[in-house]
């Protein structure tokens, strides 16, 4: 669901509707115009005074970068990037607006509902309502992904929790697939915003960010997506081995090997996998929702119940879905 905010809003009990007013004005327009004339329009968050988050893929080709807001501008005058993770902190003298709350990614939970909040199309502010899907470590926090639909112009916009407060920076999506919308932690903010980044004048940046990386390059979890959506099994596999060898304490290595196995009709192995995820993070709850429909398959009720049970505590609304679905027969 895609609302402008002029229009009355279908949102659940759980949001706090007042706070979601309140935010509006501290989501922006940012405008880059690169050296030879080109135009980017993106979208910004005012994370302090006269300094607005916004992505780095927005602004790279930039030698000037506007915020607009209520149809006014102020030109930043300074940036500070991390290219790599694709966050930019922009310095903008005399702007005028209220700083967001920010809160850890790690406060967050797969089906919490989250809003994002960005320039979809570039036109005017737009709200999307949705859930957190999965959580992937990485660079020490953990990206959101969330089924919040947006798309051109919301780079850089807010991901937001019920209570108002910023949890992601609207950042890129995948082709495919009506889940795949990813949200750079807030956390990574912090160093920038206590000025671990040097700050530098406006002007094009070099690199690329991590999900712009060649395949081979980028972290794991974006490798596997891709594997996944081109039903790459085996290659799904392989690469859920070397992950877990890697990194042997992430959950999501051996859920990955879990599916790959599942698809390949490999039922015991998948169940270990599974298994051995929610052994590294009894709350991993893709795991428990992969062990109670695994377990149903081999007519283990007893054990495809206990998985239900848990994913109940973890996520009550996912858990009443499968339920129900298990219950067909």
């Amino acid at each position: 669901m895609l609302l402008g905010l002029g229009l009355p809003l279908d949102v659940r009990a759980d949001i706090d509707r007042a706070a979601l007013i309140r935010l509006a004005p501290s989501v922006v327009k940012i405008e880059a115009v690169s050296p030879s004339g080109g135009f980017q329009l993106g979208s910004g968050v005012i994370v302090g005074p006269g300094k607005v988050v916004t992505n780095c893929h927005v602004t790279r080709h930039a030698e000037r970068v506007q915020v607009v807001k209520g149809g006014v501008r102020w030109r930043a005058n300074l940036q500070a990037a991390d290219m790599l993770r694709d966050l930019c902190l922009l310095r903008v003298p005399r702007l005028e607006g209220d700083a967001v709350t920010i809160a850890r990614a790690a406060t967050l939970q797969p089906g919490q509902q989250v809003l994002a909040m960005g320039y979809t199309g570039g036109v005017g502010i737009q709200l999307s309502e949705g859930d957190v899907v999965a959580l992937h470590r990485w660079s020490g926090s953990q990206i959101v992904q969330s089924s919040n639909w947006f798309s051109s112009g919301a780079s850089g916009g807010g991901l937001f929790n019920a209570d108002g407060a910023l949890v992601g920076i609207l950042t890129f999506r995948l082709r495919g697939g009506a889940k795949h919308y990813f949200a750079a932690p807030a956390d990574w903010l912090l160093a920038q915003l206590n000025d671990e980044l040097p700050y530098n004048a406006v002007a094009p940046l070099p690199g690329k960010s991590f999900w712009e990386q060649p395949d081979a390059e980028q972290p794991y979890f974006l490798q596997a997506a891709a594997l996944e959506q081109s039903q790459r099994w085996t290659a799904l596999a392989e690469l859920a081995e070397r992950w877990q060898q890697e990194i042997g304490d992430d959950p999501e290595a051996p859920y990955v090997l879990g599916v790959a196995f599942e698809a390949l009709h490999q039922p015991e192995p998948s169940i270990r996998a599974f298994r051995r995820s929610v052994e590294i993070d009894p709350n991993y709850d893709r795991s428990w929702a992969r062990l109670a429909q695994a377990y149903k398959r081999q007519g283990q009720l007893r054990e495809s119940r206990h998985a239900v049970a848990r994913l109940a505590t973890l996520d009550p609304k996912q858990a009443r879905e499968l339920a129900a679905e298990l219950e067909k027969p």
